[in-house]
């Protein structure tokens, strides 16, 4: 039997994080396509891990700086290597390549997190972004050495893989555009939606552990919320998310009508019956993960020009799209009370989902394109050259240090 071993960043989390429901996602492609999957991590479970045993899927603790991993990926015997983001590969993709050498080395980046840590530095310190400021980044230069030294690396947002390409200059060959892959929305499916005017209030949506959300979260209740409070007194804001910190949490006040609920286990009867989502990013990368419950559940969205990128090539965005609060706020109180405009946002997320995120298209194209890889995978890395020199110096430098800290470990 084929053989998939995944090395997790954490352990899938698909009710709290976007980056959990991807993992799962990706799960069920190498299942379908016949592999035994194996998942490890370095992390801690927590009470939203999904039971990956109840998918039929292997569960291994890991150990960072261990040579026990050597011995066990080399009785595994993988065909396939999945490293969820490039900070696993760091850690363990030499040891992958000395105990595993014929394994496919896959790369999920999830996002470029280069991308959005330095426009999160910019916004903390009011500076304008640009694509030399992230280029000349320390995190770019590792983000983009863990991408040439893997075989394959998937790409969520088709503005990131331009950017690689036309910016870096990464070999097309070595990069794969892979959105969140979705069931279709059927009809019947949407004649249970609850329609407009059986819909109330605004949704905001945002794990607290990921700083765009709770940044996000801050500036709705702050800046724009007030603002469609005033032209829309009877409405309200729910903020909805696992581990929101305090500072979002001291903000309810049903009083301004501002509620803050938390993590519910089923959000999508939340969002359902919600009229709108607001997910106001002024710093982020790939796709996300809210918008994209907004369109499974037919609510249109208001977001920024960041919380939109990537994510509806040329279709029409399935809500509006803004840049300031007071924009945001404009199109928010707009929208809410347009039947017209709100019905076309819904159909044009149902649109999205069945074609830029078809579940079927995807996973046939990406079965196709291992497979092409894989039957030459001698060839494609020797065209590689970066890649094998990125590999033979910067991970031997890694490798020992590694070895030094095992050994320093086990005197002590």
């Amino acid at each position: 039997m084929k053989k998939l071993l995944i090395i997790g960043f954490t352990w899938p989390e698909p009710s709290t994080t976007a980056a959990g429901s991807r993992m799962l996602q990706l799960i069920h492609f190498f299942l379908e396509q016949g592999y035994h999957v194996t998942f490890g991590s370095t992390a801690r479970e927590t009470e939203y891990s999904v039971d990956l045993e109840s998918w039929g899927v292997d569960r291994v603790p890991l150990l960072l700086n261990d040579s026990g991993f050597d011995v066990f990926v080399k009785e595994l015997n993988p065909s396939i290597v999945l490293f969820d983001r490039f900070l696993t590969e760091e850690q363990f993709g030499w040891r992958v390549a000395e105990f595993a050498p014929n394994a496919f080395r896959l790369l999920d980046t999830e996002d470029l997190h280069s991308l959005r840590h330095i426009r999160e530095k910019c916004q903390k310190t009011a500076k304008e972004f640009t694509l030399s400021l992230w280029r000349q980044d320390d995190m770019t230069k590792r983000e983009v050495a863990s991408i040439y030294r893997c075989d394959l690396s998937l790409i969520i947002s088709d503005y990131e893989i331009k950017l690689l390409q036309e910016v870096l200059k990464v070999d097309s060959a070595l990069l794969y555009h892979l959105p969140f892959m979705l069931d279709q929305i059927v009809a019947e499916k949407v004649l249970e939606w609850p329609k407009f005017d059986d819909r109330n209030d605004i949704i905001c949506i945002g794990n607290g552990k990921h700083t765009p959300n709770v940044d996000a979260l801050q500036w709705s209740v702050q800046e724009i919320w007030p603002l469609i409070r005033k032209e829309l007194p009877k409405v309200h804001l729910k903020v909805y998310g696992a581990y929101l910190p305090q500072k979002i949490r001291q903000l309810h006040n049903p009083k301004k009508g501002l509620w803050i609920e938390g993590w519910v286990e089923n959000i999508d009867t939340i969002v359902q019956n919600a009229r709108l989502v607001l997910a106001p990013l002024r710093f982020g990368a790939g796709a996300k993960g809210k918008l994209i419950t907004a369109m499974q559940n037919g609510t249109p969205s208001i977001t920024t020009p960041i919380g939109a990128e990537g994510m509806h090539g040329d279709a029409m965005w399935p809500g509006k799209i803004a840049e300031d609060a007071n924009d945001l706020a404009e199109v928010a109180i707009a929208l809410y009370q347009n039947r017209a405009e709100w019905v076309l946002g819904q159909k044009n997320g149902i649109e999205l989902v069945n074609t830029f995120y078809s579940q079927d298209k995807h996973a046939r194209c990406l079965g196709v394109r291992l497979q092409e890889i894989q039957n030459n995978l001698e060839r494609h890395r020797n065209n590689n050259f970066v890649g094998s020199m990125l590999m033979q110096h910067t991970l031997n430098s890694t490798k020992y240090m590694a070895k030094w800290i095992a050994a320093k470990n086990a005197k002590d």
